[in-house]
């Protein structure tokens, strides 16, 4: 059956890119709701739901937006906890247009929520299977792969020219033990080079070595090092996890991702719906 939580909960921390602080309220949803982020420093046009047909941006993240040109931006982290956890509908209250950066990862976020009782509701939870192989690849030939499973599992690779990074691989069942252990933990990372740029144009005036891993060189800047082994590769999972959840459904697939990202991950989507010979949504 549906689920969603049984109390409201705050979280808060500050926005990446502003720098100002974020509130973040969860509060239950009735069925059939799905995932809605709801803006409520605006009085209208303050209404996002989490869908990939809703997505305007994914440069560094997945941004939602509507036709007032309205956003609301990060919200990958915060999808991934929210499928793992089984959380079918909630609204989330957001007090301006970045939810919180927290430490980066999706750690905090499944930590909070994971302690709130679920109620169970009286409509059957729908999932989307996988009936046929997708495939999306940009002009690099890097591709995200969509095929038939009977559960969510993912293959993951990335390859970085930095010695620190360098050639990293995952391949597992999407789990929730797994997942509270070795994904949410794992932080965005970045080059110093691309954090001074950013800084620059007067961006992530809410960055530091507190909300993502750095490296300069052949160097980690952060305090004891990177906080779980292959963490960048697992970092993208962890978003690509989140991004998946924008379809609106629990997934049935093996995903198999080569050096991708958000937007990799909104076009398999606008693939997979784009012909219902793709999928099927199935209820247990």
């Amino acid at each position: 059956m549906q689920k969603t939580l049984s109390q409201s909960v705050k979280i808060e921390g500050i926005g990446l890119h502003s720098g100002l602080p974020s509130v973040l309220v969860f509060k239950p949803a009735p069925e059939d709701s799905g995932i809605v982020f709801v803006r409520d420093d605006l009085s209208t046009d303050n209404v996002f739901p989490a869908l990939y047909s809703h997505v305007v941006d994914t440069r560094n993240c997945t941004c939602l937006g509507n036709a007032a040109k309205q956003v609301i931006s990060t919200i990958e982290h915060i999808m991934a906890t929210l499928y793992i956890l089984g959380i079918d509908n909630v609204f989330i209250e957001v007090n301006n247009p970045e939810v919180p950066i927290m430490d980066g990862s999706a750690k905090i976020f499944y930590e909070v929520l994971k302690n709130i009782p679920l109620v169970e509701q009286n409509r059957k939870r729908r999932y989307l299977k996988v009936k046929q192989e997708v495939v999306f690849a940009d002009d690099k030939n890097n591709s995200i792969v969509l095929r038939p499973s009977e559960q969510l599992e993912m293959s993951f690779m990335i390859d970085f020219p930095s010695k620190i990074v360098g050639h990293q691989e995952f391949k597992a069942k999407i789990e929730e033990r797994l997942f509270a252990a070795e994904i949410a933990p794992a932080r965005t990372f970045c080059e110093k080079y691309q954090v001074d740029y950013l800084r620059s144009i007067g961006l992530i005036k809410g960055g530091s070595l507190e909300n993502a891993v750095v490296l300069d060189g052949e160097t980690i800047l952060n305090d004891g090092g990177f906080r779980v082994k292959d963490e960048c590769v697992k970092h993208k999972v962890l978003d690509c996890i989140g991004d998946m959840y924008t379809s609106g459904y629990r997934l049935l697939a093996e995903i198999t991702a080569d050096k991708t990202g958000h937007y990799h991950n909104n076009e398999v989507l606008k693939k997979l719906f784009a012909d219902e010979k793709n999928y099927e949504i199935i209820e247990e």
